[in-house]
């Protein structure tokens, strides 16, 4: 089974989580991004928030101020100072369809609150917009991209997804997935689970697991799924944390390809192609 986060049990491993570990000097980092030019960090970090017409407002707005609150959290900066290099590089982009990816906020240096407050600034006073369709892969494929010009360092390169929906535009996800690990990325997601199923927006049932098995990948690549609207803060904060400290339970890494999806890859273009016939 993939390495999955059930908050509960994600909140109590935190103190944990951010106790440095021995560093040893010598030995290679997993998953390191390949030496380039750059300032320093402890990871680059790429959040992509879904904005397709599935996500309602309010359920838009949750997420949105999931990410604001989370990012200026004091569980959240005291992981930062914990790092090697005590700061990371952040950029946050929208996506819904394909031809629908546009970055928010271009990559930013946050090594404390000022530049932390100064970032979800600009992600708040960005207006609110919504797209057709839900290119997963797009959104992947989006990230692994902005990685190549970030002017930074990192000793991780992560790629965030939050999403209520399955792929059902663009590339197949698994596709996406396989390439851009094998540029050494992770891929974590935040699938939004809180909603009632509607077959009109085509949810799916086990949203957490298809994630889990089609989405993720790569070293520590972790899922935790946003069970209710009122936990949207907490998993969100809950995520980054863990992403930071860059740490996981050594029981739960487990490569993305060690077992076969529980859940079909593809149920998002199924459905798609079922309703509109295209």
């Amino acid at each position: 089974m993939h390495s999955r986060i059930k908050l509960f049990a994600a909140l109590t491993l935190l103190v944990t989580l951010l106790v440095p570990a021995p560093f040893t000097g010598s030995a290679p980092i997993r998953g390191a991004a390949p030496e380039k030019p750059g300032v320093p960090v402890d990871v680059e970090l790429a959040l992509g928030v879904d904005i397709s017409y599935s996500m309602d407002p309010d359920e838009q707005a949750l997420q949105r101020e999931g990410y604001i609150k989370a990012l200026t959290s004091r569980e959240f900066l005291q992981a930062l100072r914990q790092g090697i290099n005590g700061k990371i590089a952040v950029t946050y982009f929208e996506w819904a369809g394909y031809s629908e990816r546009r970055v928010v906020v271009p990559w930013r240096l946050i090594e404390g609150p000022e530049s932390a407050d100064a970032f979800v600034g600009e992600i708040a006073a960005t207006p609110y917009r919504r797209a057709a369709r839900t290119s997963i892969s797009g959104a992947i494929e989006f990230g692994a991209q902005l990685f190549e010009n970030s002017g930074f360092r990192g000793i991780r390169r992560v790629i965030d997804i939050s999403g209520d929906g399955a792929n059902n535009n663009g590339q197949l996800v698994t596709i996406s997935r396989d390439a851009t690990v094998a540029k050494g990325i992770t891929i974590n997601g935040l699938p939004i689970v809180a909603k009632r199923l509607n077959y009109a927006t085509m949810d799916i049932e086990r949203l957490d697991i298809y994630y889990e098995d089609c989405v993720i990948g790569g070293p520590g690549a972790f899922v935790v799924p946003i069970e209710s609207r009122d936990k949207f803060i907490e998993a969100t904060r809950t995520k980054l944390v863990l992403e930071i400290a860059g740490r996981m339970p050594e029981a739960r890494v487990i490569p993305v390809s060690a077992d076969k999806p529980r859940v079909s890859c593809t149920i998002g273009e199924r459905l798609w192609q079922e309703r509109w016939g295209n």
